[in-house]
């Protein structure tokens, strides 16, 4: 129940960054949400809690399914390089929102 509650408030933390203007709240966004699937992905590959899937010392019955771990692995090193990719595109890249628009000097509809 907790696991599923956490997984749950990673969601809805992350939808709720994702949809603000900032470049940088959107890719922390996106980072909650990433840990929220590898946590998903995590827990529905180990029904309960099992040993370590190491076969020449725990009966295969037992091991858990070495499966998910790997692609939470694998997650985490693509969400990793996504997030640095990301970040430097927000570092290097100009934010609209901070600057204001220069006057043209026509004038406006009345």
């Amino acid at each position: 129940m907790i696991l599923a509650l956490t997984i749950g408030v990673l969601v809805g933390g992350g939808v709720y960054l994702i949809v603000q203007r900032g470049m940088v709240r959107v890719v922390f966004g996106l980072a909650l949400v990433s840990h929220a699937v590898n946590l998903l992905l995590l827990a529905s590959g180990v029904p309960g809690w099992r040993a370590e899937p190491l076969g020449h010392i725990n009966d295969p019955g037992v091991s858990a399914d070495p499966l998910p771990q790997a692609f939470v692995l694998t997650a985490i090193v693509i969400t990793l390089a996504v997030t640095v990719y990301m970040l430097s595109l927000a570092v290097v890249g100009r934010d609209d929102d901070t600057h204001e628009i220069p006057a043209t000097g026509e004038e406006a509809d009345r």
